[in-house]
């Protein structure tokens, strides 16, 4: 393992744009649906209703969080419509599955999706084996990345020490508050970042691909 990494016990991984790439565009399913949503919950039009998407995201982390906040909406009913997508976008990617099986450690994915869409991505992936457990946003106590709640809670959860974990995510934003407590972060930059962001200072690694950045690492032994 790259000796820089030697601390690493804990390998906590993002789902969406993280663990498939951006390019197979199955989270433009999922927010045509967030839209489609909106459209209908407030009678407005499609430009409206992305605006207010939007403006919600940006502000509290995610669309949902912001319409419990505002409007009282009811995260089962609203995951259970934005998460009913097909998956056939996604590819099995056997050579991840390998490389995540030789990190040494624990393995958990942290994702602001919801458990059952999880495990549908994760077993489309070939990956339904590959992680001790998923922390979703129920587990957050509907208070999702990159509130600072989120954190602490799966490092409760799992009894993890910051110290001994790397972070991986497509969303820059969301690494910020991992590096505060300690953790060791990787940005898979693939164009999926949606908040502007000069400040880079907490990210400790940067790759398009985390299937190839894992390999990478793994043979630096």
């Amino acid at each position: 393992m790259l000796a820089r990494l030697d601390p690493i016990r804990n390998w906590i991984f993002d789902l969406d744009n993280t663990l498939y790439p951006a390019t197979a565009r199955l989270f433009d399913r999922i927010d045509a649906k967030m839209t489609a949503y909106i459209a209908d919950r407030f009678g407005c039009d499609l430009v409206e209703a992305r605006r207010i998407q939007k403006g919600y995201f940006i502000g509290h982390g995610t669309t949902l969080a912001g319409l419990m906040a505002d409007h009282g909406v009811d995260p089962h009913e609203f995951l259970g419509f934005v998460h009913d997508i097909e998956m056939d976008v996604l590819e099995e990617n056997l050579p991840l599955a390998a490389a995540i099986a030789k990190l040494p450690g624990r393995k958990i994915v942290f994702t602001n999706a919801d458990m059952p869409y999880a495990g549908r991505v994760l077993d489309r992936l070939g990956l339904g084996a590959s992680f001790e457990a998923v922390h979703d946003i129920h587990a957050m106590d509907l208070k999702p990345k990159p509130q600072e709640s989120a954190y602490a809670g799966l490092c409760a959860a799992f009894d993890i020490d910051p110290a001994e974990s790397l972070f991986v995510e497509d969303m820059a934003r969301n690494l910020k508050p991992a590096k505060a407590i300690g953790m060791t972060t990787v940005w898979v930059d693939n164009g999926s970042e949606q908040a502007a962001d000069l400040d880079r200072s907490y990210i400790d690694f940067t790759t398009h691909d985390i299937r190839y950045w894992l390999e990478d690492i793994l043979e630096t032994v």
